[in-house]
C-alpha cells in the first residue's frame, strides 16, 4: 500500500479553512469540491491511457485517451457524495458507482447497507472517495468489496488520514494482491477515544450536509 500526502500550498490553504469550526456548510461544501479536484489531479497520475491517432488543424499527431474499460469512481455514502463533483470535474468520462457503508460507533466495524455497482469489475481501475480515514475499517471493507468483484487497481482519495487508520487499513488488506494507493491532503496526529481524527475537522458528513433532526 502506498500513501501520498499532497504537498501544495493551495491544498494546505483550503484544508485550513475546512478545519475551522466556524466554517458553515455551504462554504465547507465548496471548499471540499475544490480540494478534491486538486487531490484528484495527483490521484490520477497513473490513470490508464492508450495511444490514439488524431489530426490537428496543422498535421496528423499521436496522443492518448483514457483506456477501456473506463475508470470507476465510487463515493462511500454519505459523506463521499460531497467529493463526487470535484472528482468528476477532472474525470468527466468516468463511470460512477455507489457504496453505502456504516460504521458501528461501539465496535467501529463497517458494514454494507447499499450498493450500485457492476457485478463484474474485472480489469477496472477504481477511485474510492471517503473524506476521513480514521479507523480504516470502512475503507478496508470497501476496497475488499471492489476487489472481490475483480477490480485490479484501487486509489482512495481522503481529505484527512490518521496514522492508526493507515496502519489498520494496511493490516486489513494483508494478502490482497492488488495495488492500493491512498491520496490525502494531510496525515493528522492521532485518533481520540471516540475514533475521531485529531485535530481533524469534525464529522465530515455533518459538516457537509448538516444534522437531520
Amino acid at each position: 500500500m502506498r500513501t501520498h500526502v499532497v504537498d501544495h500550498p493551495l491544498v494546505s490553504h483550503k484544508l485550513t479553512t475546512l478545519r475551522q469550526s466556524e466554517t458553515d456548510s455551504p462554504t465547507f461544501r465548496r471548499l471540499t469540491d475544490e480540494l478534491v479536484t486538486l487531490l484528484a489531479y495527483e490521484a490520477t497520475r497513473e490513470v490508464r491511457v492508450e495511444t490514439t491517432d488524431i489530426v490537428t488543424p496543422v498535421a496528423p499527431a499521436t496522443g492518448v485517451k483514457l483506456s477501456t474499460p473506463k475508470p470507476l469512481v465510487v463515493p462511500i455514502l454519505r459523506a463521499g457524495l460531497g467529493m463526487l463533483d470535484g472528482m468528476m470535474r477532472l474525470l468527466p468520462t468516468a463511470e460512477v458507482g455507489f457504496l453505502g457503508m456504516v460504521r458501528n460507533e461501539e465496535t467501529l466495524e463497517a458494514s454494507t447497507y447499499a450498493e450500485r455497482l457492476p457485478e463484474d469489475l474485472s480489469g477496472r481501475q477504481c477511485y474510492v472517495l471517503d473524506p476521513m480515514l480514521a479507523t480504516g475499517g470502512t475503507l478496508a471493507a470497501a476496497i475488499r468489496f471492489l476487489t472481490d468483484r475483480g477490480a485490479d487497481d484501487i486509489t482512495a482519495i481522503c481529505l484527512l488520514v490518521a496514522p492508526e487508520g493507515l496502519a489498520n487499513l494496511e493490516a486489513g488488506l494483508e494478502g490482497l494482491d492488488v495495488p492500493v494507493t491512498v491520496v490525502t491532503a494531510a496525515q493528522d496526529e492521532r485518533l481520540n477515544e471516540k475514533g475521531y481524527i485529531v485535530p481533524g475537522l469534525g464529522d465530515a458528513g455533518d459538516r457537509l450536509y448538516g444534522v437531520a433532526q
